[in-house]
């Protein structure tokens, strides 16, 4: 059930949005995401591998708040007011990404995907390969183009005639929400860092990179609602719920923008620094096993070097 316009849409509720409402291309890709990722799970599992339960995790919640957003009643509103549309956006571009990343789907194709043999044509692995190594991929996960695109698809999209454009067909729509979520996925991508990618920065260099994004972000949403005037003509009152307050509604897309910045940032600070942390241990496990490795002849030469200290330091001092 799809309404253009409100007619049909009761007052935005709970209860409303929590209804059942599939939009078929994004429940049939959801399906695909969830079956490709468990085949590789269970191929690894086979094999006698070991993938950690937490990535299958993140994975399954990123793609079921995918199918929140977009096969509930969330949607059917998202038609109709601009709060429900721009729940769907944070969602999309900035919840689901996160968790899928999470996930680590590419180490997981890479793992699970099997080589093809000498002198057979390229397999899925080695296309996949190419392209991660491939000029595109390398400008398209570059800061200087993420950043950038990740603020445009906010101030380029509505403050500009585009999404009224958009919005007017159902194609124009979909390829929104799943514009949405690849910018999302592409500005987490390096950031999140693990995956491999052609851009794999520091972890100083990571947070940097997302608190340049912020701020836009932050100073986008304080915009829509500081705004005296409908920003898009989309949501009129002739497909709002009945007894809509327009204006309310666009204040109301502008905090929860503003608002939704915040929780992403946090959630990647948190893994950021969780990942930071573990890989200090690793390197400092790799120095000890180092050290039991080389009958710990780095401490010998501390001792030695101790000693001629002493020893210099019994002779009587030279006037300097």
């Amino acid at each position: 059930m799809h309404h253009h316009g409100g007619e049909g849409l009761a007052p935005f509720s709970l209860h409303a949005v929590l209804t059942w409402s599939p939009d078929w291309p994004f429940l049939l890709g959801c399906l695909v995401a969830l079956g490709l990722y468990g085949a590789g799970v269970v191929r690894l599992a086979r094999r006698g591998d070991r993938w950690p339960v937490g990535r299958s995790v993140a994975w399954a919640a990123g793609v079921l708040t995918v199918v929140a957003v977009t096969c509930s009643g969330l949607n059917d509103y998202g038609m109709a007011l601009f709060s429900a549309h721009m729940i769907q956006h944070m969602v999309l571009s900035m919840l689901a990404p996160i968790l899928l990343l999470l996930g680590a789907p590419i180490t997981l194709a890479l793992r699970s995907l099997r080589p093809a043999g000498k002198g057979r044509p390229r397999g899925p692995r080695e296309l996949l390969v190419a392209l991660l190594h491939s000029r595109y991929v390398k400008v398209v996960s570059h800061p200087a183009f993420t950043i950038p695109l990740f603020i445009a698809s906010l101030y380029g999209l509505y403050f500009t005639p585009l999404f009224d454009t958009l919005m007017q067909s159902r194609i124009g729509h979909l390829g929104m929400m799943v514009h949405f979520l690849a910018v999302g996925l592409l500005f987490f991508w390096p950031i999140m860092g693990v995956d491999p990618g052609p851009h794999r920065p520091g972890y100083v260099m990571r947070i940097i990179e997302l608190f340049m994004g912020m701020p836009f972000h932050a100073f986008f949403g304080v915009a829509v609602m500081m705004a005296t005037h409908p920003l898009v003509t989309t949501f009129g009152s002739a497909t709002a719920p009945p007894g809509t307050d327009l204006m309310a509604d666009q204040k109301m897309a502008g905090g929860i923008t503003w608002a939704f910045g915040e929780i992403p940032t946090a959630v990647v600070l948190i893994a950021l620094v969780f990942q930071w942390s573990k890989s200090e241990q690793r390197h400092a496990t790799r120095k000890d096993r180092a050290a039991e490795r080389d009958g710990d002849a780095e401490l010998a030469a501390y001792n030695a070097y101790l000693a001629s200290l002493e020893q210099r330091g019994n002779r009587p001092a030279q006037a300097g």
